[in-house]
C-alpha cells in the first residue's frame, strides 16, 4: 500500500516495457508513479491527481512531451516536467529548457541519472514554493540554460559535443578533450562528472602547465615527511582528494616523462604511491584530460609515452572553436554578460548592433575566454546602458581579423599573445595596479596573472 507522504509522479510513456522498469524503478526508491501512455489521458490525470512531478516521452502516439510542456507553462502552476528523448532528438531537448522544462534526459536512461534529476526536481519545486516563484512557468525568454556555467549550444557541433556527453558520462571510461585553448575544455570535463554516477564525489582539477616540473608528482601523488628538501610534513596528493569523484588534467602534454611513469601506474593498477613512501594507496578515481596538442603525433615523437596515450583514449571528443559556433555567439555574449553584471555590480543591458556586428566578424582566435574577457572588461567600462564601439579593443575589427579562417596556427598564437599582452595591461591600469582587482576582472588566479606578468615581461 503506497503510504499518503509519498511524492506523486505522472510518467507518461508509451513503451510498456520502458514504462514498467521506469515506474518499478521509482516506487522502489518510494515515489508514488502513475502512468499512462497518451497525451490525452495525462491532461484528465494532471487535472484529477495533481502530481507534483512530471515525466514524459518526448514522441507520443498522440502528440509530444513538448506540448504538456506547454500547458503546465501556461497554467502557471510551478509543477516540474521532465523529457525523455533520444539521440536524434537533442535540438529539441535544448528548445524544452528554453521553453521551461526542468531537465532533459536520453535513452537508454540511466537509473542513477534519473534519479538524481527526480531528486533535483522535488528539491527545486520546494524551493520554488517557498520563495513564492515557479522555475516551470519562466518564459521562452528565460536566461541560457546553465550547468555550473555551462549552456547547451543550438549549433550542430555543440549538439554533438552533448550527445558525446551524455553518452559517455554514465560510464568510468578515460576521456580525453581535445580543442584550442581557451574553448571551454574543463567545462566539458564538469559536464561528463556532474552527468556521471561520480555527480556526488569530488571534482578536483588541476592545470598541469602549472606545475613545477620538481613538485608535479607530489602535487598530483603526495609526499611523505622529509621526502625532499622542504618537504615539512605529510602530503595528501590531487589523487587522494578526488576520491570517488573525476580528476581532471589540463594540459596534460606538459607533465615529466617520470610522471607520466607514474600517472600510467595509477591508471592500470589503481594505485598510488607518494613520493618517498613505501606503501601503495588504492585509488577510486575517473580520469578526464585535456590538451591542445596532438598527443598521438607527441606519443609518435617521443614527447608523450605511447602506452599513456592509449590508456587516456578510451574515448575523445573536441570542443570546438568559437569561429565554428557563430550560431551559440549570442548566447554566450548573453551568459558573459549576466555573470558580469553580477560579479561587478553593474547594471549593462546589451550590446549596441555595431559591437553585435564586429563579434560576428571576429575569429576569436582566444576563444570563449578571450570573447569572456572582453565582455568583462565592457561591462566594466559601460557601467550601465549598451556595450558600443569605443569599449571594444580596437584590433576586433581591424581588416585582417574579419575572416573565420586561420592562416597558421603560429600566428593565431601570436595574435592572442599580443591581445592577451594588451588587455592585461590596460587592465592593470585601471584598477591602478592592483594585482588582485585585475585577476579577477581577468578571470585568473593570481598564480596565473603572475605568471603571464613574468612571461610578457609587464613590469
Amino acid at each position: 500500500m503506497l503510504a499518503f507522504s509519498m511524492k506523486k509522479i505522472l510518467l507518461i510513456e508509451d513503451d510498456l516495457t520502458y514504462s514498467k522498469i521506469i515506474k518499478k524503478f521509482l516506487e522502489k526508491n518510494e515515489y508514488n508513479v502513475i502512468t499512462t501512455t497518451k497525451l490525452s489521458e495525462a491532461y484528465g490525470l494532471l487535472e484529477r491527481e495533481t502530481p507534483e512531478l512530471i515525466i514524459t516521452d518526448y514522441r507520443l502516439p498522440d502528440g509530444t512531451g513538448m506540448e504538456i510542456l506547454e500547458k503546465v507553462i501556461n497554467s502557471k502552476n510551478n509543477t516540474p516536467v521532465i523529457l525523455i528523448t533520444n539521440y536524434s532528438d537533442i535540438r529539441t531537448a535544448v528548445k524544452s529548457m528554453k521553453m521551461g522544462a526542468f531537465e532533459y534526459i536520453t535513452k537508454p536512461v540511466n537509473p542513477d541519472e534519473l534519479l538524481s534529476t527526480v531528486k533535483d526536481a522535488f528539491n527545486k519545486r520546494t524551493i520554488d514554493l517557498n520563495s513564492g516563484t515557479s522555475e516551470s512557468a519562466k518564459p521562452a525568454s528565460a536566461p541560457v540554460e546553465e550547468v555550473d556555467d555551462y549552456f547547451v549550444g543550438e549549433s550542430r557541433v555543440a549538439l554533438q559535443i552533448e550527445q558525446y556527453i551524455n553518452l559517455v558520462a554514465p560510464t568510468d571510461m578515460s576521456v580525453i578533450v581535445l580543442g584550442e585553448s581557451g574553448t571551454g575544455k574543463e567545462y566539458i570535463a564538469k559536464r561528463i562528472h556532474h552527468k556521471s554516477k561520480r555527480s556526488s564525489g569530488p571534482f578536483v582539477a588541476i592545470d598541469c602547465g602549472a606545475l613545477s616540473k620538481d613538485l608535479a608528482g607530489s602535487e598530483l601523488f603526495g609526499h611523505v615527511k622529509g621526502a625532499f628538501t622542504g618537504a615539512m610534513d605529510n602530503k595528501t596528493g590531487h589523487f587522494e582528494s578526488a576520491k570517488g569523484g573525476t580528476i581532471f588534467l589540463d594540459e596534460i602534454g606538459n607533465l615529466s616523462y617520470e610522471v607520466q611513469i607514474k600517472l600510467l601506474r595509477a591508471i592500470q593498477e589503481r594505485k598510488i604511491r607518494k613520493i618517498g613512501g613505501n606503501k601503495d594507496i588504492d585509488i577510486d578515481v575517473r580520469i578526464i584530460v585535456a590538451t591542445n596538442e596532438d598527443l598521438a603525433v607527441s606519443a609518435k615523437n617521443g614527447e608523450f609515452r605511447e602506452d599513456l596515450y592509449h590508456r587516456l583514449n578510451e574515448f575523445s571528443m573536441e570542443a570546438s572553436p568559437l569561429r565554428e559556433r557563430k550560431e551559440d555567439l549570442f548566447r554566450f555574449a548573453e551568459l558573459f554578460l549576466q555573470s558580469s553584471n553580477k560579479s561587478l555590480e553593474k547594471n549593462v543591458e546589451g550590446f549596441t548592433e555595431e559591437v553585435k556586428q564586429i563579434f560576428l566578424n571576429y575569429s576569436w582566435p582566444g576563444n570563449l575566454r578571450e570573447f569572456k574577457n572582453i565582455i568583462k572588461r565592457a561591462v566594466l567600462l559601460t557601467g550601465e546602458g549598451y556595450i558600443d564601439t569605443n569599449v571594444i579593443p580596437l584590433d576586433l575589427s581591424l581588416p585582417e581579423n574579419a575572416s573565420s579562417e586561420i592562416s597558421g596556427a603560429k600566428d593565431l598564437k601570436s595574435s592572442f599573445e599580443e591581445k592577451e599582452r594588451s588587455l592585461i595591461i590596460k587592465t592593470l591600469e585601471e584598477v591602478k595596479f592592483n594585482k588582485s582587482k585585475a585577476a579577477k576582472i581577468l578571470d585568473m588566479d593570481r598564480k596565473t596573472l603572475y605568471n603571464k606578468l613574468e612571461k610578457y615581461s609587464i613590469d
